[in-house]
């Protein structure tokens, strides 16, 4: 980094540079999609009227620009809770107060296909890293305003989308029901699969409880639109396949969200309702 931390339990510098992502505050906008991987940021930023990096360090690379008049910032998390809830905290401090992961997913119903995208309303903390934020039952729920924007950017592109419960691991493998290393296997993990589809979760991922858990506590909004890669039924896996429609539903929900926080500041309204834009 080359400038002076502030202090141990302060890792940032004077000026506010965070230690992790290396942004600091002006070069992140309001809105901030959060793709795990990193090489998806450019993907993101290609739609972009405009568009430049920020920065890039370890698995955090950031871009900033302007999507349809929208400010809007991509930064990628890596994989997981951990390394998620750490570009959280930071991009918080410098400015970021609505968060949206643009990921991939594994569906568990039969009914989602291939290719299909998933809104999550909310998710099942089956991760640790929430947990040492508040206590299990806190709930892990999307902001509605931003699951609404995310519908109304999936119906306007026409793609085909499924809205409800996401399950979020730890492990891509044993915390998914797929056995480990040499058939690794313990018996609660013959049982996750049904267990959830039997309570209506309708996927497995890795990170959008953790971004849920901390913007229900920071006040910050968050949603996540995911690609469904791979179907746990069906027992089929194709590698990125509807990751470009999560990216032009996220990229179009930023748009959205923007434009409906600019209503609002002119009526004075803090919160989003049908007649607004029956009116409007």
């Amino acid at each position: 980094m080359g400038e002076r931390i502030i202090s141990a339990s302060v890792p940032q510098t004077e000026e506010g540079l965070q230690y992790h992502i290396r942004c600091k505050p002006g070069d992140v906008a309001r809105y901030v999609l959060l793709p795990g991987d990193p090489a998806r940021v450019e993907r993101i930023s290609k739609y972009w009227d405009e568009r430049r990096v920020i920065a890039f360090h370890r698995q955090y690379v950031t871009h900033t620009g302007r999507y349809k008049g929208a400010p809007i910032s991509a930064t990628s998390t890596g994989i997981g809770g951990p390394a998620t809830a750490i570009a959280i905290e930071e991009l918080l401090r410098v400015g970021a107060n609505t968060f949206i992961r643009v990921g991939t997913t594994g569906a568990i119903r039969r009914d989602i296909g291939i290719g299909d995208l998933i809104i999550s309303s909310a998710a099942v903390r089956l991760e640790g890293t929430s947990s040492q934020y508040v206590i299990s039952g806190y709930p892990a729920s999307a902001s509605y305003e931003v699951i609404l924007a995310l519908i109304e950017a999936a119906e306007s592109l026409g793609v085909r989308y499924h809205v409800g419960v996401t399950a979020t691991t730890d492990s891509f493998y044993t915390g998914q029901g797929r056995p480990g290393f040499k058939g690794y296997f313990q018996g609660w993990m013959k049982n996750i699969l049904s267990d959830l589809q039997s309570a209506g979760v309708l996927n497995f991922e890795m990170e959008a409880s953790v971004i849920f858990t901390l913007a229900g506590i920071y006040g910050a909004r968050a949603g996540a639109v995911c690609a469904a890669i791979a179907n746990r039924v069906t027992d089929e896996f194709v590698e990125d396949e509807g990751v470009e429609d999560a990216i032009r539903v996220a990229n179009e929900a930023v748009r959205i969200l923007y434009e409906w926080d600019s209503l609002k500041s002119r009526l004075g309204k803090k919160y989003m309702y049908p007649s607004i834009l029956l009116k409007h």
